[in-house]
């Protein structure tokens, strides 16, 4: 396993377990806590569940279980803007070689 690899599994692993605390501190089991560090993938996402837990403190799953959604839409959201910023740099760089490939022809 990488570093890199490896770095990246601890820091979910803590992520998921504070977001399970807070879970657990809110009176659901911690099986909840799983399920949602599941849905949400990324350490940044369950950090971020887990800030609106110590904050809102939700007494409802309806209201976690919202906002877990919110979270999640966004991060999608994030993940296709990034990917289409990708795929516009890479077709600009692609034009732009073209360009100067038929400059040099001239």
């Amino acid at each position: 396993m990488t570093d890199d690899t490896a770095k990246n599994r601890l820091e979910w692993t803590m992520a998921k377990g504070d977001l399970c605390r807070e879970v657990l501190s809110l009176g659901f089991p911690k099986e909840f806590g799983d399920l949602l560090a599941k849905e949400l993938g990324s350490p940044r996402a369950i950090g971020r569940m887990a800030a609106y837990l110590r904050s809102a403190r939700p007494r409802s799953v309806e209201m976690i279980v919202d906002e877990m959604l919110a979270i999640a839409a966004e991060a999608q959201t994030w993940r296709e803007r990034k990917e289409s910023r990708e795929a516009q740099a890479s077709y600009t760089a692609y034009l732009y070689e073209r360009r100067m490939r038929a400059e040099e022809d001239e």
